[in-house]
């Protein structure tokens, strides 16, 4: 599997493999077959954790030729989900607050405008919450990202 990875261009250093869990099938109380087809069975969890979110997704789509293999595949959404981190909030965040402030703004000075008003400077401004999601249930690897900022303005006659 780590070869498999490396050749897909994932660096060693963002592969982790977990000690293996060794399974007897004979040893089990619940098996209903007297004898399984392989006694025993090796499980392991691979976790890559890289920025290389395009060379991950592309090295996913080839896990099928693992399969040709033999290499069984298990888990579920539940158990190993995929999960896509956005880590550059810090980068982002300047320019939001910005945009988040000009748009306030904007909607001040309608408001201003639809009641005959003046509109005048900032009373009170709170940054908001800064949410991210995925973009859809389809694309969990595209995010979202919105901030929710409060400001509010004097009005004058």
């Amino acid at each position: 599997m780590r070869s498999f990875l490396e050749q897909a261009g994932i660096a060693s250093d963002e592969i982790t493999l977990t000690t293996p869990t060794l399974t007897d099938k004979l040893a089990q109380a619940w098996g209903d077959a007297p004898r399984a087809e392989l006694r025993y069975v090796a499980t392991r969890t691979v976790t890559v954790y890289s920025a290389q979110v395009d060379t991950v997704r592309a090295a996913m789509g080839g896990l099928l030729e693992l399969g040709k293999e033999g290499v069984a595949f298990t888990g579920d959404a539940y158990q190993n989900p995929v999960e896509y981190l956005f880590t550059r909030l810090n980068e982002v965040k300047p320019e939001m607050i910005e945009e988040s402030t000009r748009n306030a703004r904007e909607v001040a000075a309608e408001f201003a405008e639809d009641s005959d008003s003046q509109l005048g400077k900032i009373r009170r401004a709170a940054q908001g919450q800064f949410s991210i999601e995925p973009r859809d249930t389809n694309n969990p690897h595209i995010k979202k990202v919105r901030v929710v900022s409060t400001v509010e303005y004097y009005l004058s006659d």
